[in-house]
């Protein structure tokens, strides 16, 4: 365990330590009506097509089926009593198993599964497996505007295990630190004495807001991952998310930037484009051949993602119609005529349901 991680984890369990002196006065509060167990998700379903590139897909995660195909069952159970609750998070379907792929095998149906105390109004501690707080999408398809996700998101962290406490600095300014497992395992640290510190410094506002997010540790000891996310509400119809990332694992990794600008056309439609430029160095995801995109003789390549969607609804049903093209630096698609090259474009037509 490198030093910066000790100190992190004294830090955050020495919080712990301080605010569990005000346990013998919460289990004095009169006790809470208890409060009914709530149910919520949603399920999604879709159709791609990838004409002249059948066989082919981006590199990134979910929606890369061809054809008609299922997305998942998102199902959350959740239930607070007073100041402590708790979430459950289970996930059924291909792109429930890709989220949880972290999971030991048979148990990959689950997502999240953490529980919490509310200490004050000012402070929140969680322990568990929770979604990472990194990057602007999100595995929930009804929380993302897009229906295909960026390549920022699909190689950064799904989920972590581990501790973090929540601080509410001011009205505007927010907090957490966290001691977690290295990203994705989220049963049994079987990686020696490696953990992961995090940290989030957050602010919102009437004209959007941003966060500051990075993690330290990890597999190696070494790796470090800053990352940028915002929204700001340009007008009543105009809204704008900006996601920007870098990772460094001892010389390799990679970077990203994303534009999300999105108009609202009227109560029951919205457009909105993802703009992104993605770059691998030193193969980071993979050896040549075998990553997300084609890379260079040095295990360096890129990619820019332009996706297109609309978001249609109807009652709690949201179509989303979406036209995406995909172009690298180096040789990386295959068409049916088996030549490779630089280039994908595919449409999409999914279907969300939220309850």
């Amino acid at each position: 365990m490198n030093t910066f991680t000790k100190l992190l984890f004294r830090g955050v369990f020495a919080t712990i330590f301080t605010l569990s002196l005000s346990v013998s006065a919460f289990a004095q509060e009169e006790e809470e009506e208890d409060a009914p167990l709530s149910i919520s998700g949603s399920i999604d379903t879709y159709v791609r097509t990838a004409p002249g590139y059948e066989g082919a897909a981006p590199g990134t995660s979910f929606a890369n089926g061809n054809g008609f195909s299922m997305g998942m069952l998102d199902l959350i159970i959740s239930k607070e009593v007073g100041k402590v609750g708790f979430v459950g998070n289970v996930v059924f379907g291909p792109r429930g198993q890709e989220a949880a792929f972290g999971a030991p095998i048979g148990k990959n149906f689950v997502n999240q599964l953490y529980g919490y105390w509310n200490v004050s109004d000012k402070v929140t501690l969680t322990m568990g497996a929770f979604n990472t707080y990194l990057g602007y999408e999100v595995i929930s398809p009804t929380a993302n505007f897009n229906y295909t996700t960026s390549y920022m998101f699909s190689w950064g962290p799904f989920n972590q295990a581990g501790l973090k406490a929540d601080f509410a600095l001011s009205d505007n300014f927010s907090l957490m630190l966290a001691v977690m497992n290295p990203t994705d395992v989220l049963e049994t640290n079987d990686f020696g004495n490696h953990l992961t510190a995090g940290l989030q410094l957050g602010y919102s506002g009437d004209f959007g807001s941003i966060y500051l997010n990075s993690r330290y540790g990890d597999y190696s000891g070494k790796l470090f991952q800053g990352d940028i996310t915002a929204g700001f509400d340009i007008s009543d119809a105009f809204f704008l998310g900006v996601n920007a990332t870098v990772l460094d694992d001892d010389g390799a990794g990679f970077s990203g930037v994303a534009l999300y600008p999105q108009i609202g056309v009227s109560d029951n439609f919205s457009i909105g484009v993802r703009g992104e430029y993605f770059a691998v160095k030193g193969a980071y995801l993979g050896g040549i051949g075998a990553g997300p995109i084609g890379y260079d003789t040095n295990g360096d390549g890129s990619v820019i993602d332009l996706t297109l969607s609309g978001n249609i609804s109807v009652g709690k049903l949201t179509f989303i119609p979406e036209v995406r093209i995909d172009a690298t630096s180096e040789d990386t698609y295959v068409n049916k005529d088996g030549e490779a090259g630089k280039s994908l474009p595919s449409l999409l037509f999914a279907a969300i349901y939220s309850f």
